[in-house]
């Protein structure tokens, strides 16, 4: 689901960063300009429900568990206001104490779980790293594309 997010977003011409949670699911960073909260979550919003709509059987944009199935959740409602979300590098109050952390597209193939990363190993992780995987995200000012059709 992340790389369907990036590629819809490539095609858009926007840039987007990816990070583990330190639990089930991965978010998916997109720097702007500054926006209406609003302005932005429907944005996100017409993401997910294009991606749902576009492949039913594997997405979904709906937040109640019953009506899921086996399909994946594309969460857009971390787009607004009130809404939460773990910073990187914030550990977890959960079992084993993971960490949420900032990684690469290229790392996402051979990423075990969201949670993979841990107070105990985050200290290896970072000093086997060749170059930040956010590099540069502070310098993007991208804007986001009026009412666009969301496809890959």
């Amino acid at each position: 689901a992340a790389r369907e997010v990036r590629e819809r977003l490539e095609t858009l011409k926007l840039k987007a960063f990816l990070k583990t949670t330190g639990g089930k699911g991965l978010h998916v960073v997109l720097p702007i300009r500054p926006t209406p909260w609003d302005e932005a979550k429907d944005f996100c919003r017409r993401v997910a429900e294009q991606m749902a709509a576009d492949t039913p059987g594997r997405f979904t944009a709906t937040i109640k568990k019953s009506a899921r199935g086996n399909r994946i959740f594309v969460d857009y409602l971390r787009n607004s206001r009130e809404a939460t979300a773990v910073a990187p590098y914030s550990t977890r109050a959960r079992a084993g104490a993971p960490v949420s952390v900032p990684i690469a597209w290229e790392e996402l193939k051979t990423l075990k779980s969201a949670s993979q990363y841990t107070v105990l190993n985050l200290p290896q992780r970072l000093s086997r790293l060749r170059a930040d995987p956010w590099k540069g995200i502070g310098k993007l000012k991208q804007a986001l594309p009026n009412a666009p059709r969301i496809r890959r």
